[in-house]
């Protein structure tokens, strides 16, 4: 690999691993942040989903601004978003200040994930290279996911909570300083206008439907049915205007290809299935385990520091396989790993866990880094941000839907723990049947494909 998509990898991979950090890191703390709030239960929820609102509603968006303005302005520019949401973290004396930072976050993670495995591929158009460069890309998020939650759990220790977001304020600084140097801008093209009318609908709609996932999940039925009615008007309009306007943020065209269609299901399903049940282990490990914070860290490494080393150990597997197929791949092992963690009948242990739990990282390790190939693969060389920005949108609204279930079907932490082990082994069963209902669909998609599709 030539030093220029060296020095790209490696910034791209370094800023996803710092995002994934921020991301995952209440997961480990969660009881002491409700405590240092003295948060109610609502609260609380919002709290563990405030940075998937900013992800979620800003991805599309950076995709599309950083396509049309050029990547490495947008990722800059979101390092330093990112840094500020952290720095408002790092002070916030109530929940408000906390929530907001940490959608501050979201929104600046989204200008860095939409554009780093961009950025990498303006500079390399091997094959090889790209396909390396996303399984570096997967095993960041996985080493980043179980990152987050040690060191929230480390920091627990010593009652200094404030310092997880003050390390992410510096990380986030140091990634914009780094870009001039570390990345080529990308060229734009100077005729294409942003779809401001489609990216007002998206954000207003996504938000709206993240909104209501949120309060179903505390039990306010009519704030729910409200942003519900919300975001199908305005998801509606954002179709609408994508159909009708010359340049819309998101082609009707990319919906056509079966590869680039199947690589958003399985972002969805990857969210909805074992994003959403591991997002639940940590409340189970604590709850029902009795594990500290930083024990409940260690049990999730399990996965996701498995996922992480899994996708760069299966790369020379991944060269020989087509995009669908290691996405259909990685749903299946990933579904077969989450049914293992299922039949619980007893006081649970890591032990009883950890096989499941290793299953299901090495088919996450392969699952990811597929999702960061075909986000690329699957759309023009000029669209590579919005084609990550899409499939991320897509894996982190899977995973809110995914988690709302998940909540609804297992029991409270104050329940019995006989209760919780019940809860836990139907969620299991229907993060389970969600991988592999996807693989299942993909499957079916791409023997529908077109030979020239075929990647």
């Amino acid at each position: 690999m030539n030093r220029p998509a060296a020095a790209a990898l490696t910034l791209t991979s370094v800023s996803t691993f710092v995002a994934m950090v921020a991301y995952s890191g209440p997961l480990g703390n969660a009881t002491t942040l409700t405590a240092a709030f003295v948060a109610s239960p609502a609260a609380t929820t919002w709290l563990l989903s405030s940075m998937s609102v900013g992800l979620a509603v800003g991805l599309l968006p950076a995709g599309a601004l950083a396509d049309l303005t050029g990547r490495r302005r947008v990722f800059t520019g979101g390092a330093l978003v990112f840094a500020t949401g952290s720095a408002l973290c790092a002070v916030a004396a109530d929940t408000r200040t906390f929530v907001t930072g940490r959608v501050i976050e979201g929104l600046g993670a989204a200008g860095v994930i939409a554009t780093g495995l961009g950025l990498v591929a303006a500079v390399t158009t091997d094959p090889a290279h790209r396909a390396r460069s996303a399984a570096w890309w997967g095993g960041s998020m996985g080493l980043g996911i179980a990152g987050g939650p040690l060191l929230t759990g480390l920091f627990d220790l010593g009652e200094l909570w404030p310092a997880t977001y003050a390390l992410l304020t510096a990380a986030g600084l140091a990634m914009a300083a780094a870009a001039r140097r570390c990345f080529v801008e990308s060229e734009v093209d100077p005729g294409r206008r942003m779809d401001l009318a489609g990216a007002a609908l998206m954000a207003i709609g996504l938000t709206a439907l993240l909104v209501t996932l949120v309060e179903a999940r505390r039990g306010d039925l009519g704030v729910a049915v409200t942003g519900a009615a919300v975001a199908l008007v305005t998801l509606a309009g954002f179709a609408v205007v994508q159909v009708r306007r010359r340049h819309p943020m998101l082609e009707p065209a990319l919906l056509r290809h079966r590869g680039f269609t199947a690589a958003a299901l399985a972002a969805v399903g990857t969210g909805a299935g074992v994003i959403a049940l591991m997002s639940f282990s940590g409340t189970f490990a604590t709850g029902a385990m009795g594990l500290s914070s930083l024990q409940a860290g260690a049990l999730l490494a399990l996965w996701s520091a498995t996922s992480a080393v899994a996708a760069l150990a299966l790369r020379p597997l991944t060269l020989r396989l087509a995009g669908t197929t290691q996405l259909a791949a990685g749903l299946v092992g990933a579904g077969v790993g989450l049914l293992m963690l299922s039949g619980l009948g007893g006081p649970p242990s890591a032990l009883r866990l950890a096989p499941g739990l290793i299953v299901a990282g090495i088919a996450s390790g392969l699952l990811n880094g597929g999702l960061g190939r075909q986000a690329i693969a699957t759309v023009p060389a000029g669209r590579a941000a919005v084609g990550t920005g899409v499939n991320n949108t897509a894996r982190y609204v899977g995973a809110a839907v995914g988690t709302t279930l998940v909540s609804v079907l297992a029991a409270t932490p104050h329940a019995s723990a006989a209760a919780q082990v019940a809860g836990w082994n139907h969620v299991t069963l229907l993060a389970g049947a969600i991988s592999l209902g996807t693989a299942v669909a993909i499957v079916a998609i791409d023997r529908g494909r077109p030979a020239e599709e075929a990647r």
